[in-house]
């Protein structure tokens, strides 16, 4: 499950890619019909299934965090990494989202006043040499993103970091899925009111069929990968579902290179095998150090 929903995730970037790329279509209409779209069919499934989606809504102690969640969690990782796929492509930013654990470690850190563990330091340091060697291919005054796609990426993993920490206590009291449909509508709505439903100029390029067919695939694959990373964590741990979420970045590379033609340099290839390797080695370490401290 987790290896399917990790290969349609990473399926996703290169379709969004592709459709911003041969379309008019803005960052900011596509994401408005995506996440209205999905936070709606999302909800409309929990409803079917006889669950009461509306009681999150009786307390203002959690609607209030569901909004945050809404428009700085889900709107904010979404938009920034539409972003980052516009201003540079899909595997990059695909690749930026795993800078995530850096912001969460330093976070953690300067929440509890104290420097975080060795091989943390360690771990972030190399995934630091693997973003080097994937944005320079290796040399020191060869930057191949623009500084836009750099500050859309970095901001792919920051909004990752309060996508993963901020949530954790409203989804352990009404469940991911209630959280999550309802964020994805939020967001929507809120960028759709911003940014305006009713720009028809954008509606005509959406509503073209090659268009529209690859939103229908973006908008449920997308919608297919979260349930289905969801429905692991029933079966394997947080550490396992890190280790095997990395098939999202290859799926996204292979389908690059097969259909868009993006062809990564020698050192940029490096850059991410060192990336992914930190990144698992941080998950299977941190793992270690918890059973540790539970045995203690």
């Amino acid at each position: 499950m987790i290896i399917s929903g990790a290969m349609l995730w990473g399926a996703t970037g290169p379709m969004m890619e592709w459709v911003l790329s041969s379309s008019e279509l803005s960052v900011s209409f596509m994401l408005t019909i995506r996440l209205t779209l999905a936070g709606a069919m999302l909800l409309l499934f929990l409803m079917l299934t006889k669950k009461d989606i509306f009681s999150i809504w009786k307390s203002p102690f959690w609607w209030v965090k569901l909004i945050i969640f809404g428009v700085l969690g889900m709107l904010g990782v979404q938009y920034t990494f539409v972003a980052a796929i516009n201003a540079s492509n899909a595997v990059l930013a695909t690749l930026l989202q795993f800078l995530a654990p850096i912001f969460v470690v330093l976070y953690v850190s300067f929440a509890q006043r104290m420097l975080p563990p060795k091989y943390q330091v360690i771990g972030i340091a190399g995934t630091l040499v693997g973003l080097f060697l994937l944005l320079t291919n290796g040399s020191f005054s060869n930057l191949l993103v623009s500084n836009e796609a750099l500050l859309w990426g970095l901001g792919v993993g920051l909004t990752f970091a309060f996508y993963t920490l901020y949530p954790t206590s409203i989804m352990n009291e009404w469940g991911v899925l209630i959280v999550v449909g309802w964020g994805m509508l939020i967001g929507g709505l809120v960028l759709g009111l911003f940014k305006g439903f009713w720009q028809f100029e954008e509606m005509e390029i959406m509503l073209q069929p090659s268009i529209a067919w690859m939103m229908v695939w973006v908008i449920l694959c997308g919608t297919f990968a979260f349930v289905l990373f969801l429905g692991s964590m029933k079966y394997i741990s947080p550490v396992e579902t890190s280790i095997l979420s990395s098939m999202e970045p290859l799926t996204a590379m292979v389908i690059s290179v097969i259909w868009l033609g993006r062809v990564l340099e020698g050192w940029q290839i490096a850059g991410v095998i060192i990336m992914l390797v930190c990144v698992t080695w941080l998950s299977l370490e941190g793992d270690r150090q918890t059973k540790k401290l539970e045995s203690q």
